[in-house]
């Protein structure tokens, strides 16, 4: 199948584009390389720099499209609330528009777990309220709307995929190596590593009075290959004029102690940490039901340890 891979010199995008490749589809990346690296667009695969509303005849004879072309720091999109709208819903609308004009019917589009705001409950479900809480979330759910829209409109096939937290890192059949790397690090797992490479001298963690077991916050992480694995699984189950939403996660939460006590293990290092204050609108718990997309699609995950996660992050960082 020839697809299209919005975003795919980006840390999520560069795997599913790779698990493509391996997969035997004719891919192209689109990335314009604002956050992403030109070097971590797969062998196999052409590459066009260019942005998302000048997609145009990069679509030609396109079959499919799984987008992840889109602006993603939650302080950033309060900051600057105008860049996250015109770049996540005007750059897909124009990718929308521009996939209406060559008859392109299939998308897989990354969303997020930041479209249900602060959840009423825990585990997370598909049905339970959206209610964003800054713009990063609201701009991935109104193009959640606007995809249930198209597929009713224009005969799209589309698939939102909801991620909780993303790490690890992955190693194609070949060698090749897909790592995380942020210009601006916020992700958790990142920033504890980077103390136990020195390029940090401590971790901060926010908040110890969480009603948690041991008080800070529980997170669901989900390893990277994992969750590129479930994006051609939905690429597969794309049905016209329907538009489906999936939560993906492991399912079991592990806090921010558990998270840097495992990274001291893997790493050998003693990882010092630097309690502070909550931080404002952070959830005791998020923890995502896939319970949908494995009945659905048959998708479960495989690499469900910590250990394993935070094991195949340290060891794909160069030292």
């Amino acid at each position: 199948m020839k697809l299209l891979v919005t975003g795919g010199a980006g840390y999520i995008g560069s795997v599913v584009a790779a698990q493509l490749v391996e997969a035997g589809h004719d891919v192209t990346v689109l990335d314009d390389l604002s956050t992403g690296h030109a070097d971590a667009v797969p062998r196999g695969a052409r590459f066009v720099n260019r942005p998302i509303t000048e997609a145009g005849d990069a679509l030609d004879g396109v079959e499919g499209v799984l987008h992840f072309a889109a602006r993603s720091l939650v302080g950033e999109s309060v900051e600057k609330p105008g860049l996250y709208w015109s770049n996540n819903l005007g750059g897909t609308l124009a990718l929308l528009h521009a996939m209406h004009e060559y008859g392109v019917r299939r998308l897989v589009f990354s969303s997020t777990a930041a479209t249900y705001g602060e959840p009423e409950r825990s585990p997370i479900l598909e049905t339970d309220p959206t209610r964003p809480t800054n713009p990063y979330g609201a701009s991935k759910l109104a193009v959640d709307t606007a995809l249930t829209a198209y597929s009713g409109l224009h005969k799209l096939g589309a698939v939102s995929l909801r991620y909780f937290n993303v790490a690890g890192a992955y190693t194609a059949p070949g060698g090749d190596l897909y790592r995380e790397r942020h210009t601006v690090e916020t992700h958790l797992i990142p920033n504890v590593l980077r103390v136990a490479t020195g390029e940090r001298e401590s971790v901060s963690v926010f908040g110890t009075d969480y009603p948690t077991p041991d008080g800070t916050c529980v997170r669901d992480y989900i390893h990277v290959a994992d969750l590129a694995r479930a994006h051609l699984l939905a690429l597969d189950a794309t049905t016209e004029g329907e538009h489906r939403v999936y939560n993906l996660g492991n399912g079991t939460g592990f806090s921010v102690r558990e998270v840097v006590e495992v990274c001291r293990e893997v790493t050998g290092h003693e990882i010092p940490t630097v309690v502070g204050p909550r931080r404002p609108g952070d959830p005791a718990v998020l923890v995502a039901s896939s319970e949908k997309i494995q009945r659905e699609l048959g998708w479960k995950p495989e690499r469900t340890s910590m250990s394993e996660i935070v094991a195949d992050a340290w060891n794909a960082i160069p030292r």
